[in-house]
């Protein structure tokens, strides 16, 4: 089968295709034919890993450490990028209950990746659902990740209510874009911060209003929240406090150490006698569930969520796609497309 392989990392052009060994399914496994997969922020850095210092990263420096040895050192362990994907499942191992031949799939593989290829085995247990039935295959690639993290931070951490004004800091996006459009679902104001390319597409997700970063800095604005969801941990709760409401939460996906400190403070402070909750430190990852995946399913079937494809590019120019995304053109998402005997 073809994929795009890269043995070393580096810029856009390390990424080749390849021929490789097609996979076969073990007993609790399902075989997938790969019709479209996505191009994410975890793609690029995996791809060019080695210079991305722990101080670049957007964790702490265990994350990173543990990330390294994930990847790879010096070279490439895992060497097919790709975590998000749609396509069909061609065979089932043995034991598999939940899924059929000729079942219609979308997914999300983690740090294992593997999607930039025409066939991948998924274990019958990982994250992966019954394609949306009002969903194309490259519309169906592109919203795994992102909204799975985005509706587990936002409704167990979030704590949003109808009527509560919202921003997201990297409303443009995986997740933040999935961010804007569920909090909307759960009935808040929602303001979307981005740069100049990307505002009619955080505008097109539904946000009520949007604040270009390169000309605004929305905490100078005297406008209060009820939360702050910052979704590459750019700003800081230091810069952030005066923007939040009286009980407000600054909630962060990425995170550093110097901010679980800051979320360990704020929740001793409001956790002592007599005093009332004020102003929290949220730092939280989101596992990524089938259960999560299931319920974005629903969302996307109920018209509340939306994926807007900004371009496509065949398999075999992966690179393209990633050095597009890399340089900052992107508004919406950018999909890789898989064809299969010259059908897609």
């Amino acid at each position: 089968m073809k994929a795009i392989v890269y043995a070393q990392y580096g810029p856009p052009d390390v990424l080749q295709l390849k021929e490789v060994e097609k996979p076969t399914p073990k007993e609790n496994e399902v075989l997938i034919r790969i019709y479209a997969t996505s191009v994410g922020y975890g793609d690029l850095v995996a791809r060019n890993f080695k210079e991305i210092s722990p101080g670049e990263f957007n964790m702490p420096f265990p994350f990173w450490l543990i990330t390294k040895l994930v990847f790879g050192i010096r070279k490439p362990k895992i060497t097919i990028l790709g975590s998000e994907l749609a396509g069909e499942v061609e065979a089932v191992g043995k034991n598999v209950k939940l899924f059929k031949e000729g079942d219609q799939v979308f997914g999300y593989l983690g740090q294992s990746m593997g999607a930039y290829a025409e066939y991948i085995c998924v274990p019958e247990g990982g994250v992966l659902a019954i394609k949306p039935s009002n969903m194309t295959y490259e519309e169906a690639a592109v919203v795994p990740m992102g909204t799975i993290m985005a509706l587990y931070l936002l409704r167990e951490k979030g704590d949003l209510h109808p009527g509560q004004k919202v921003l997201i800091n990297g409303a443009s996006g995986g997740i933040g874009s999935a961010a804007v459009q569920i909090a909307k679902f759960y009935g808040a104001e929602v303001t979307g911060v981005c740069g100049t390319p990307r505002l009619e597409f955080v505008i097109s997700l539904g946000a009520d209003k949007v604040i270009d970063y390169t000309k605004e800095d929305f905490t100078q604005s005297g406008e209060t929240y009820d939360l702050i969801f910052d979704v590459l941990g750019k700003s800081s709760f230091s810069q952030c406090k005066s923007s939040l409401k009286q009980n407000g939460r600054y909630l962060l996906a990425s995170f550093k150490m110097g901010d679980l400190v800051q979320m360990l403070w704020t929740s001793m402070m409001s956790g002592l006698p007599g005093r009332q909750a004020g102003k929290k430190v949220i730092c939280a990852l989101a596992p990524g569930s089938t259960e999560d995946l299931n319920a974005v399913k629903e969302l996307i079937e109920a018209g509340k969520i939306k994926a807007i494809i900004d371009r496509r590019y065949p398999l075999e120019q992966a690179a393209e796609a990633h050095r597009y995304v890399e340089e900052g053109h992107k508004r919406g998402h950018i999909v890789i497309t898989v064809k299969h005997n010259g059908k897609t």
